[in-house]
Formats: C-alpha cells, sequence, structure tokens
C-alpha cells in the first residue's frame, strides 16, 4: 500500500464517526408561527390576540392541563383591571380550585388526565373563579365536524376550544397525549394555530385541520401507564 494512503486510512479509522443529522425541530405537519404570520397580519384573529399573551409555560412537565386551563380562563377575563390584583398563575388556580388529585396528575412525574378529568377540571375552575362560562365536551369524527368547530370559535373571542391531543401527530416527535389552546383557524389554508403550553420545546405552531384531527383520535400507547387507550376531544368555554 502506498504510504500516503497508509496514513489517511489510519486517520480515518482513528476519526469519530460523523454525527447523525439533526431531527428538524417541526415535522412537516406543524410550521412555526414565527415563520408563518401572515395571517395574523391580515385577519382579525381575535381568539389569538385575546389568549396568547396569557399562554405561559407548563410549569411542570405533567402540568399541560392546568397551564392550558389557566391560559383560557385568564383569557376569557381579561388582564385584571387593578394594579393590586395579579395575573392568575397555574399553582395559584390549583390551590384555588383545591383539588388534590388535579394537583397530584400536575406535579413533576404526574401522569396527566384523561379527557373526561380534562373536562370535569375545568368546570371546577370556571366555578372556582365564579365566571358564568360553561365547558362543554365536543368529539369531532370527521373533518368536516372538526372545520365546523374552529370556524365558529374564530369569530369572536367570546369562548375558546382547548385540545387533547397526540402531540407527536403534530409536532413529528414525542409520542403522548398533551393538552393544548387554539388560537386562530385560518379556513383559507384549512390549518389551526395551536398556542402550545410546551414552551421549553416550541413556539405556536400552524397544523391541518386533518392532521390535528388524526392527533385527537389517537389513543394512547401503554407506556403512559393509565392514559393506555384514551383519545382526546376538544373542550369548548363559551357563554
Amino acid at each position: 500500500m502506498h504510504p500516503c494512503r497508509a496514513v489517511l486510512l489510519v486517520a480515518l479509522l482513528a476519526a469519530p464517526a460523523l454525527a447523525e443529522p439533526a431531527q428538524p425541530k417541526l415535522g412537516p405537519d406543524a410550521v412555526a408561527v414565527t415563520v408563518d404570520y401572515a395571517y395574523l397580519r391580515t385577519s382579525p384573529a381575535p381568539d389569538y390576540w385575546a389568549f396568547a399573551p396569557f399562554v405561559k409555560p407548563q410549569f411542570t412537565s405533567s402540568a399541560c392541563s392546568i397551564a392550558a386551563v389557566t391560559a383560557a380562563l385568564n383569557g376569557l377575563q381579561g388582564l385584571p383591571a387593578a394594579a393590586e390584583d395579579p395575573v392568575m398563575t397555574q399553582p395559584a388556580l390549583l390551590d384555588l380550585v383545591g383539588n388534590a388529585e388535579w394537583a397530584a396528575l400536575s406535579a413533576e412525574g404526574g401522569d396527566g388526565v384523561t379527557f373526561q378529568q380534562l373536562l370535569d377540571f375545568t368546570a371546577a375552575a370556571l366555578k372556582a373563579r365564579g365566571m358564568s362560562q360553561t365547558a362543554t365536551a365536543i368529539r369531532p369524527d370527521s373533518v368536516e365536524a372538526l372545520r365546523a368547530v374552529l370556524a365558529r370559535n374564530e369569530e369572536s373571542a367570546a369562548d375558546v376550544v382547548m385540545i387533547d391531543f397526540n402531540q407527536g401527530v403534530v409536532t413529528g416527535d414525542w409520542d403522548g397525549p398533551h393538552v393544548s389552546l387554539i388560537g386562530a383557524y385560518d379556513a383559507a389554508t384549512d390549518r389551526a394555530l395551536v398556542l402550545e403550553v410546551d414552551q421549553e420545546w416550541y413556539v405556536p405552531y400552524w397544523t391541518p385541520v386533518p392532521v390535528l384531527l388524526a392527533a385527537l383520535q389517537k389513543p394512547t400507547s401503554a407506556e403512559h401507564g393509565p392514559l393506555e387507550g384514551e383519545t382526546g376531544g376538544l373542550v369548548h368555554i363559551h357563554p
């Protein structure tokens, strides 16, 4: 063997293996609002402007439900008028509701909530805050039905829709149940804007409505213990 080639071969064998290409932050079915904000600039988008300012990072890795409910109720009530009144936080809302089960499920390492629990805890939070709105479960069985809900919700900020969905179906990453808010619906592109509370990893993103329906309907895998087999849906908070 030519000595130069021998040196090259030794160098190649000694070199560390090339790193695998990094997986994109979002898969093909999610587009970050930071790179696609045309709809928000050209449309009223009442839900986005009412609720996005109140969407805060979930305070534990299991607290997506309390984070979403807190944001939804804060957005419906708006910024407190008095200087001495704080904006409701996730721990403060848990304390106000006083439901030990919800607190345990939302604690670090908690199991997270079922769809029925999300509905029940939302109703309890509305009562604890003295709000007159009602929480209704919606489980659309078709893309057309989901579009209709999103279109009605887009008309005003008097109501809000929370989604219990498989996050990985949308983001292309983690396969597990999650709760967030709908921030807008762009009928022209047939996409919904998810206002993410999982802000350690994501910002709000757009996803096609058929993908969102698939995420609502995918059963939770066995690795999630008591949530195995659970499917999601919409919790509509309305007058």
